[in-house]
């Protein structure tokens, strides 16, 4: 498990897709991609998609991810995307009283379960108390991690 945190969009991209039965439908899918502004993602999601995408496409909407951090899984089998919802739990010094915090992030699982562990397996390394409020599979495909090139 690695995690990055950047600057994430979420892309829905419209194109005519052949099914199994060789006919053609339109659909609308979500793939998020890093990126420092709207005119970045664009031209990221659009260079991503041209690979696996004959014929046109269009980058139906735009916008900013709910979350900073993602959580990429080095398992093959992890193909799904969870949205997590963590709380963190700190004491207020001056009142003594805890305090919650709510953080979203984009987990690669196969299954909830197994989102709920890779959870844990990033989180074991931080020292912050926390509660996993939920864990709901999303209808993401794919996420494009886009570093960024270094000058030479």
């Amino acid at each position: 498990m690695r995690s990055r945190t950047a600057m994430w969009f979420l892309c829905k991209i419209k194109y005519e897709k052949t099914t199994e039965d060789g006919t053609e439908k339109k659909v609308t899918e979500q793939f998020v991609v890093s990126a420092l502004s709207f005119t970045e993602a664009e031209a990221n999601i659009t260079k991503e998609m041209s690979s696996y995408i004959s014929g046109q496409f269009e980058v139906a909407a735009l916008t900013i991810c709910p979350f900073k951090e993602i959580f990429f899984s080095d398992n093959n089998l992890d193909d799904k995307w969870y949205k997590a919802k963590l709380q963190f739990i700190t004491i207020d010094e001056k009142t003594e009283k805890e305090k919650r915090s709510t953080v979203n992030y984009l987990v690669q699982a196969s299954s909830i379960n197994g989102a709920i562990k890779n959870i844990d397996e990033v989180m074991k390394n931080t020292m912050i108390d926390y509660v996993s409020c939920s864990v709901q599979e999303t209808q993401i495909l794919d996420v494009y991690e886009i570093l960024p090139e270094k000058d030479v």
